[in-house]
């Protein structure tokens, strides 16, 4: 089989840059194993800067629904995050007094949505709040193991249960001109969100959930729809086992799915992902990208990969794969000509360039892709 590009990785970055070939009319295989960051995305596409609109408009075009205005969102936790582009779920504030008066609404018997903490950081901030549980008998079949009461289980329910959820909130609901909910809504159909927005007496914040993210992986199945309809061939549950690399150059790869059928390219892409998705493995001496044996920029000494402050940044979230001016990837210090790397794989090492975190994962991808269209590989 041969592509123009193939992309290890089916994440935000990888389908980014997927969608941005096939949109080009190139021809385009991504090799996705499974679970990824978006599955934990706060829906807050931090760092974005020069690329909101270019990503804001190829998201519209795949169906996902953005907020392109500055302000900050409320975190599961409590916290506060400085917000430029967001997904259509989250309610971004122009500052950290969100509320005079809120109704936080959990359900009874979800212990991943996290209202005492959100209660306490709108309190710090000046806001008057009561925390209310909404039951549902149509969802207590979930309650009988801990592991089904989880957000996506939820969601599975919700867009059939949203009217009564409204219901029973109006009649829970005073006085307060913020009522908050957990992301739980508007997993397959989106249009019930504004629905509920529109039916209750107060403006609606829908706050996030711990992993995993219900957005998310709407957001991912959206990406991975629009990519499909362009054309383009989508391995999930698929993962590299092995990659020809020759004088500086990729030729092709080879699957665990496919067994020993090669795929050949033009171009490469490395999307995939961190230490989570094990892009990036570590042992007690050192860390490695698995596939294709870069350079990653790390300290060589171990009591420098951490901060013995929990709560501190922990330096090992910078490392990652080194790469030239262009994204290329470095492999024993020369660059690999037709293989780049994006996405969380380079860690922090580009973070003057392209920002961090979800931003960076999108401005990275436009970087690759770009090069690859004006053919300077």
């Amino acid at each position: 089989m041969r592509f123009d590009t193939v992309i290890i990785g089916g994440g935000l970055s990888g389908l980014t840059a997927g969608i941005s070939l096939q949109e080009a009319g190139r021809k385009v295989l991504i090799v996705s194993a499974g679970q990824n960051a978006m599955h934990f995305f706060s829906g807050n596409f931090e760092d974005i800067g020069p690329a909101r609109d270019r990503v804001s408009a190829l998201f519209a075009a795949a169906g996902v629904r953005t907020n392109a205005m500055d302000g900050f969102q409320l975190m599961p936790m409590g916290s506060f995050r400085p917000a430029s582009l967001t997904l259509e779920d989250v309610t971004v504030f122009p500052d950290e007094h969100a509320a005079e008066k809120a109704l936080i609404v959990n359900f009874t018997g979800f212990h991943d949505f996290y209202g005492t903490f959100i209660a306490e950081a709108l309190e710090k901030a000046g806001a008057t709040c009561r925390i209310r549980f909404v039951r549902l008998p149509e969802m207590e079949h979930l309650r009988l193991s801990p592991s089904e009461m989880r957000s996506v289980n939820i969601a599975r329910a919700m867009d059939e249960y949203w009217e009564k959820v409204v219901g029973d909130i109006r009649v829970l609901h005073k006085d307060e001109d913020l009522i908050i909910l957990p992301q739980v809504f508007g997993l397959k159909d989106t249009a019930v969100l504004d629905k509920i927005r529109t039916a209750l007496p107060a403006r609606v914040a829908f706050v996030g959930t711990m992993p995993p993210s219900v957005p998310g992986i709407r957001t991912q199945m959206l990406l991975k729809r629009r990519f499909e309809v362009l054309g383009g061939t989508f391995l999930m549950g698929d993962e590299v086992t092995s990659a020809a690399l020759h004088e500086g150059v990729v030729s092709s790869i080879t699957t665990r799915n496919l067994d020993t059928a090669r795929i050949f390219a033009d171009h490469f892409i490395l999307a995939s992902g961190g230490y989570f998705s094990k892009g990036l493995v570590t042992t007690p001496t050192q860390v490695t990208e698995p596939l294709f044996g870069l350079d990653i920029a790390y300290p060589e000494n171990r009591s420098d990969w951490y901060d013995a402050d929990f709560f501190a940044h922990q330096p090992y979230m910078d490392f990652g794969v080194k790469t030239d001016a262009e994204l290329h990837a470095i492999k024993d210090g020369e660059p690999v000509q037709n293989l780049f790397a994006i996405g969380s794989v380079l860690g922090n090492t580009r973070k003057e360039d392209f920002g961090t975190a979800a931003g960076m994962a999108i401005r990275t991808a436009f970087a690759a892709v770009d090069t690859i269209k004006g053919g300077n590989v």
